[in-house]
Formats: structure tokens, C-alpha cells, sequence
């Protein structure tokens, strides 16, 4: 073993000069109160303990030099038929090492031509400064790439020394700065129409014809002195090079276009071998919500993530950096859409959630299921307080009575003016009978017989008995409805019981009458307004489990939804 003082040297030997005088304190002058420099007297300090203080702090150094690596909850589509927004959905969780990881903020301009995405990005822009300053601090790469903008950087730092870093690289793949297009091998079209350039303003905002009015990132998104800046895809890729980058977090505008086209965006990181992820709720698209798919601009925005999560990279949130909930726009407000569901004979506890999953969520609105009670028919719990917050009720309930607070909570939505979809059963819904009827008085439940007539403005009378298949067709004077658009009523057939509903209340509108041998049209399907505040009410008698495979039925319900919600109604393929 080496005497103390050789071992003494060899400790020194691997400390720089600052951390050698920590590590031998008696070395240190300490200055008496006269001012003269009196040497400290050595504490002989055990061996031990030294190695244990320079052990302790070279731990210390190591722990700050590998910072906790960043926890991802990455969501991806699985392959498969049919669209992307309808595939099953898996999430992952990601253990990204912060200084292998770079953020790249595509194309956040401080004005576009189209006034509403200037106003998005504006308002989006606070929540993406915070990220980046989140993922910087622990040590990610930053990459700032407002495309077209680069003069007004020439002279700073961060954009020298992306120019830089190309001049010191190896050789970069040719075609580095080519606009990357849609990948017929790797993706089907965009899943929105954004042919008109996408401005969902309304009238849109002319596209200019020679300059674009951006001069620069929007100024709310800080670029810190470390951060870089570019908009060439050689550039970029230099940089991640260098810096021995392997994961990159693409955030910014806008998902159909930039964030997927640009050269050192989605498709041509992920075409270079990096593992890519799209932080989802800090983008926006440039969609208009009078094309198809006719859904809201923000649905529209949901389908091209889906989109990119099928087809090219996973996505996050801010969330998992920031906490708290994701970024959303002040003006996505999603229509919260309450099924009320209590009936035991057709079966809607399946059929009608599984419609709204596949023909209403992606458009934009919020599902709210309510059901009965295990073995207590009539009690729905939650519902007065779903329908506080709910902008429609769907109801499909048969024959029940409910608790007071309840019903005058349906009372309260159709009184404030909300609309109400009836689908079959619903004509009946509050009118128990029998036995039924004496066991709910005796509970202390509620009944609203007069249901149908009030508020639907039906006349239901029973039904004719099962078997022959109603045939359909479009009500006089109803052709040109907005419900029946794209409903080719001649084509499909009524496949439950044909109800007997006539005659409808005098303000009703008919749009779809049914037809069996022998027996006189019932209506089917229509429309009215109700009470003082004239809530839109849509019915249907249809809703057999079988209706809810054919299309034409499905085309008739989604549009008495999206006209009780005086939304737009997609034209006729």
C-alpha cells in the first residue's frame, strides 16, 4: 500500500486546482483580523473521509451531467382497413435521453396571410415558449426553423452557426432541401381537403400573389443564445449530426402542410432513420371546415394527426413535460353530445355508442354515455349533471319512470332551448304501464307520458306486428331537407316494426313516411322547434340493430344529430 502522502498525490493528481483546495482545506490562507495571512493548522483529516468527500463529489457532478431522461406517453394508430382515425389506438411509453433529444419549432411565424392562423399561432405561442424553455433546461437540443425568414437572421449567433456546422460536416445526403410530397408507398391522400389553401376564415382571407407577409418567428417563442436557427434541411440535419441527436420532437404549423413536407420535418427525419414524435396539441392545420370532410377546423386537425400517428411517427403531448392538461385553442369547443340509453328490446346499449365512436367523435364531438342502473331501470345516475354541461341529448329510453331531479333535468335542457334527438323507443321513453307504472308512483319516480305529443310532436299509437319490411320514402315537400342530404331513402328499407305516429303535431315537418301492404304511410322520420326558446327536435321511429348497418340509416341519423346541433350537414357525395 502507498504511504499516505503518495496516495495523497494521487488523489490530487485527477482534481483540477479549485477542487483540490476543497478536497485540502488546510492549504488555505486564512487572513487574521490585522490583515496578515496566518496559515490554517492542519486537521489531520482521516484518509477515508477524504476519499469519501472526493467520491461524493464526483457523484454529484455525474448525476448533474446525465440529467433524468424525458418520460414520453407516445400514441400511435395501428395499420389496418379504414381510415386512420378509426384504428386502434396503443400508447407507448418513451425514455428519451435529453441530450440525444433535439426540438424542432417548424415555421411559427409572426403573421400568415390567413388572419385566423396568425391569430392561432399567436395564441398557441406562450404554451410552445414553455416547452422549449422546459426541454432546454434539461439539456435538449432547440432548433428554431421559420421558414423564409432567415434574413431577418442573418446576423445572429444561432444562424451562424448552423451555417457553420454545414461548412464542418460530412457530406449530406443529396436532395437534403427538397420538399418532401405525400408518399404513395408509405400513405394514402391527406384525409381533408385543403386544396383552397386552407383558411378557415369566413369569407376566406385572399392568398397573397407575391411576397409572403412573414418576416420572422412569432417574437413570443424566445430563442435563447444556446438555441439554433435554420430552415434548410442540409443545415438541420448538420447540426442533429454533430450534436449526436437520435430523437426529435417536432412541434409547430401546419400538420397537412409544413410539419410534414418541410426538409427537416416528419416525413424526412423519419426517412433519415431518427426516431421522430409530433408533440400533437401544439400544431394546427391550415383546413377550411366548409370542405370535406365538413368537420370543424379543430376535428380537422385530429384527423391529420391520426393520420400521422398510422403512418409516419407517434405523438405526445406537452403535457409530458409541462404537466397539467394539454394545450387547446380558446375556440375548441367540441359540442358534448349525452346518450341516454334505457331500453331492452333493440339493443341501442351496443348499437348506438358504436355509431357515435364511428360517425360522430371525429367530427368534433364529445360522447357522454348514460345507462340505466344495474338492475335499477330507472335510475340513470349522472345524468342531471351530464346534461348541465350538454349541448344535445340523444335519448333511446323505453318505459321508464325516473327520480324527479332527473326528468326535470331533461325538462331544463329542452327549457334552456337545447335540442333532443329521439330515436325509436323514444316515443314512450317516460310512459311506464301496468305493473311498472304502480311500482314507480309507489317509489316515488316520475312520469312524463305526454312525452311524445309535448315534445316530439308524435302521436304514437303502438306498432304494426313484425315481420313485413317498411318501405321508405321521402315525404312530400321534404326533398330538398337539409336532414335527407346524401339520404337515399329509396334504397334501404325499414327493418323493425313499423310504428303507427300519425297524425304528427301541425308544426311538424314529415321528411321520411313508411309503407307496409295494406296499411295506410306512417311517418318515420321529422323534425320541429319546441317550446318558447324553439329547440330543435328530431325523431326517428327507425333504429332496429339492423338499421344501424345500412348507410342509408346511418346518413338520416347523422344528419338529424348535426342538424339538431346547427352544425353543417356534408352535401350529397
Amino acid at each position: 500500500m502507498p504511504s499516505a502522502p503518495a496516495a495523497r498525490a494521487t488523489c490530487d493528481a485527477v482534481l483540477p486546482p479549485r477542487w483540490t483546495a476543497l478536497r485540502r482545506p488546510w492549504t488555505a490562507r486564512r487572513v487574521s483580523s490585522g490583515g496578515s495571512a496566518a496559515p490554517e493548522p492542519d486537521p489531520a483529516m482521516p484518509r477515508s473521509q477524504l476519499c469519501l468527500l472526493l467520491f461524493g463529489l464526483l457523484a454529484a457532478l455525474t448525476l448533474r451531467a446525465e440529467p433524468e431522461p424525458f418520460v414520453l406517453h407516445a400514441r400511435r394508430r395501428l395499420p389496418g382497413d379504414g381510415p386512420a382515425h378509426l384504428a386502434a389506438v396503443r400508447e407507448q411509453e418513451l425514455r428519451w435521453a435529453p441530450r440525444r433529444t433535439a426540438v424542432i419549432a417548424c415555421d411559427l411565424w409572426d403573421r400568415h396571410w390567413c388572419r385566423g392562423a396568425t391569430e392561432r399561432v399567436a395564441e398557441m405561442a406562450p404554451r410552445v415558449n414553455a416547452f422549449l424553455r422546459a426541454a432546454r433546461e434539461r439539456g435538449a437540443l432547440i432548433l428554431h426553423a421559420p421558414s423564409d425568414t432567415m434574413a431577418f437572421y442573418a446576423d445572429w449567433p444561432q444562424r451562424q452557426r448552423a451555417r457553420q456546422a454545414l461548412a464542418a460536416a460530412p457530406a449530406i445526403p443529396a436532395g437534403a432541401n427538397r420538399w418532401c410530397a405525400l408518399d404513395p408507398a408509405r400513405e394514402p391522400p391527406l384525409p381533408l381537403d385543403d386544396t383552397d389553401g386552407g383558411c378557415d376564415d369566413d369569407p376566406p382571407c385572399p392568398q397573397p400573389q407575391g411576397a409572403y407577409p412573414w418576416r420572422r418567428q412569432h417574437p413570443a417563442v424566445e430563442i435563447a443564445p444556446a438555441d439554433w436557427v435554420s430552415d434548410r434541411g442540409d443545415e438541420i440535419r448538420a447540426v442533429l449530426a454533430q450534436a449526436g441527436i437520435e430523437h426529435v420532437l417536432v412541434l409547430g404549423v401546419h400538420a397537412n402542410m409544413c410539419v410534414l413536407g418541410r426538409p427537416f420535418a416528419i416525413r424526412a427525419l423519419a426517412g433519415a432513420g431518427l426516431q421522430v414524435v409530433l408533440v400533437r396539441d401544439l400544431t394546427d392545420t391550415m383546413y377550411n371546415s366548409r370542405r370535406r370532410p365538413y368537420v370543424s377546423h379543430f376535428a380537422g386537425t385530429d384527423l391529420v394527426v391520426a393520420h400521422i400517428e398510422r403512418h409516419w411517427c407517434p405523438s405526445i403531448t406537452s403535457a409530458d413535460l409541462l404537466g397539467g392538461e394539454p394545450f387547446r385553442f380558446a375556440a375548441d369547443r367540441r359540442p358534448q353530445v349525452v346518450l341516454l340509453i334505457g331500453e331492452d328490446e333493440y339493443h341501442t346499449a351496443e348499437t348506438l355508442p358504436r355509431f357515435a365512436a364511428e360517425e360522430l367523435a371525429w367530427r368534433g364531438l364529445e360522447i357522454v354515455t348514460v345507462t340505466e342502473a344495474p338492475a335499477r331501470k330507472n335510475y340513470f345516475p349522472g345524468l342531471a349533471e351530464a346534461l348541465r354541461r350538454a349541448d344535445l341529448l340523444v335519448l333511446s329510453t323505453r318505459r321508464r319512470a325516473l327520480p324527479p331531479a332527473e326528468l326535470d333535468a331533461v325538462r331544463a335542457h329542452l327549457a334552456a332551448g337545447k335540442p333532443l334527438v329521439g330515436l325509436r323507443t323514444a316515443s314512450h321513453a317516460f310512459a311506464p304501464r301496468g305493473a311498472d307504472r304502480e311500482q314507480a308512483r309507489a317509489a316515488g319516480l316520475a312520469e312524463w307520458p305526454e312525452f311524445d305529443a309535448q315534445v316530439l310532436g308524435g302521436n304514437y299509437q303502438g306498432h304494426h306486428g313484425t315481420g313485413p319490411l317498411t318501405r321508405l320514402r321521402v315525404a312530400p315537400g321534404a326533398e330538398s331537407h337539409l336532414v335527407l342530404a346524401g339520404v337515399e331513402v329509396a334504397r334501404w328499407l325499414g327493418l323493425g316494426s313499423l310504428y303507427r305516429s300519425s297524425p304528427l303535431a301541425a308544426e311538424a315537418t314529415a321528411l321520411v313516411l313508411g309503407e307496409i301492404p295494406g296499411q295506410p304511410a306512417e311517418p318515420v322520420a321529422w323534425v320541429r322547434r319546441y317550446g318558447p326558446r324553439q329547440a330543435r327536435i328530431f325523431y326517428t321511429s327507425l333504429g332496429h340493430p339492423e338499421d344501424f348497418a345500412q348507410a342509408g340509416f346511418r346518413r338520416l341519423l347523422l344528419n338529424g344529430i348535426l342538424w339538431a346541433l346547427d352544425r353543417p350537414i356534408p352535401p350529397a357525395d
